[in-house]
């Protein structure tokens, strides 16, 4: 497998039954991405169950408490691969009550399979699952009809689902939305296009995630670089092997640094930046150039998201973890103590309006109030509703204040800049997930 196949993060999503742990279990062993004592091990325990067939299921089922409920609780993640493209699927719970754990697996998604019940169609849950996929702006929808075999393989019905759930879609702004019809029991429309299916033209459910196109996801126009870590070493520590190895400078351009070296690491979260460009560091708001992108490999002309990279400047400026080198353009992001934005709430106790919080903003950390509580949003309904408090799994529009300035954008122009935890300085937990409006 090649070090530079695209990797694809996705989700699925639906009500308790719709099979998705078995879609995934399905998915996992027709392409042969188990091995063989798995496969013996769940064969057994479906034998114990008195099940006739192996339960596919139980691949991502793995916490005794969902294997005991037949539910889905917790985020069960899996990995494998094809020739074309590496996977990391998030199996995420159905139930309202696990609204957090959803929101959580979402957020770095790249694509949501939304789950039906041929029999049952569009249900709130669906609803619901769909508005959450909307908000984290994940870029491309699959709604995949199952247990079609249930339904007697009736195109009729698929269409009426379709037509149902489109109308609904556009109403929350889904626009790259593909449907597909399948049995994930029986294997149809998952990797084989089995032949019960015969009047559906589309692709099957692994090549459509094999040939889905990912590489505009990440905004690439617009250079976001958050300061991690600051390096630095002295001229005299330059002619030992340890610092040629290390990939911090290149052997080449060592004696440009007989004085020493500081250079600046972290990911570019957004667009690309070359040696030579003008870039401006915030919250300072000093210009410089770029004068050297190193990587442990060696020295790059270019580097774009989501490359890890040291990058050195022309200029000798204070820069410290938190600020953000950003390309000097006409699309700069917003510098500021006081931002909205969307907040779901992950925390068994409730949002405290009177005490401060710390928000985590890409590399930056700073003391918050919450400044000001809009309304809750009903996931169920999409009603909004006037709230004094947030309890878990809540979602609502608020006002945050920072004691330092933050260099953000909105979440639906980049989701690494736009968005943000809310940590509880008391206990160090993370209590709540935001996106910058």
């Amino acid at each position: 497998m090649s070090n530079t196949t695209q990797l694809l993060r996705f989700i699925t999503a639906g009500s308790v039954d719709d099979g998705k742990s078995t879609l995934i279990g399905r998915l996992l062993h027709d392409s042969k991405s188990i091995f063989e004592d798995q496969f013996s091990a769940i064969a057994r325990t479906s034998e114990k169950r008195g099940m006739a067939a192996v339960d596919l299921s139980l691949l991502t089922d793995g916490l005794q408490a969902e294997r005991e409920q037949g539910i889905t609780i917790d985020v069960a993640y899996r990995y494998f691969a094809t020739p074309r493209r590496k996977f990391i699927i998030g199996d995420t719970p159905g139930h309202e009550q696990y609204t957090r754990n959803m929101v959580t697996a979402a957020s770095t998604a790249n694509l949501a399979i939304i789950l039906i019940d041929a029999r049952k169609g569009v249900l709130t849950q669906t609803r619901r699952h769909s508005y959450l996929a909307s908000l984290l702006g994940v870029p491309h929808v699959v709604l995949a009809v199952n247990k079609m075999d249930m339904v007697d393989y009736s195109q009729a019905r698929f269409d009426q689902i379709i037509a149902e759930y489109s109308s609904f879609a556009a109403q929350l702004g889904l626009h790259d939305v593909h449907c597909i019809p399948l049995s994930a029991l029986n294997g149809d429309m998952v990797v084989n296009r089995g032949a019960n299916l015969g009047w559906y033209g589309g692709p099957a459910l692994l090549e459509l995630l094999e040939t889905v196109e990912i590489d505009h996801d990440v905004n690439t126009s617009d250079f976001r670089f958050p300061v991690q870590w600051v390096c630095r070493v002295h001229g005299s520590d330059f002619g030992s092997d340890i610092t040629r190895q290390s990939g911090l400078v290149s052997t080449e351009t060592v004696g440009e640094y007989a004085n020493g070296f500081r250079g600046f690491a972290g990911r570019i979260e957004a667009g690309e930046v070359s040696v030579g460009d003008e870039v401006t560091v915030l919250p300072s708001g000093r210009t410089t150039r770029v004068k050297e992108i190193v990587t442990y490999d060696g020295t790059l002309q270019t580097a774009f998201a989501p490359q890890s990279v040291t990058i050195t400047l022309a200029d000798e400026i204070d820069i410290s973890r938190g600020d953000m080198i950003v390309r000097t353009s006409a699309h700069p992001p917003k510098v500021d103590k006081e931002f909205e934005g969307t907040l779901c709430w992950l925390s068994e106790s409730p949002l405290d309006k009177n005490r401060k919080y710390l928000v985590k903003h890409t590399t930056r950390t700073a003391k918050c109030l919450f400044s000001r509580l809009d309304f809750r949003v009903d996931v169920n309904t999409l009603e909004q509703h006037a709230a004094e408090r947030l309890n878990m799994n809540d979602i609502a529009r608020v006002a945050i204040k920072t004691q330092q300035p933050l260099v953000f954008d909105s979440y639906g122009t980049d989701r690494a800049t736009g968005s943000f935890i809310v940590i509880d300085e008391a206990t160090n937990n993370t209590v709540a997930a935001g996106m910058i409006a």
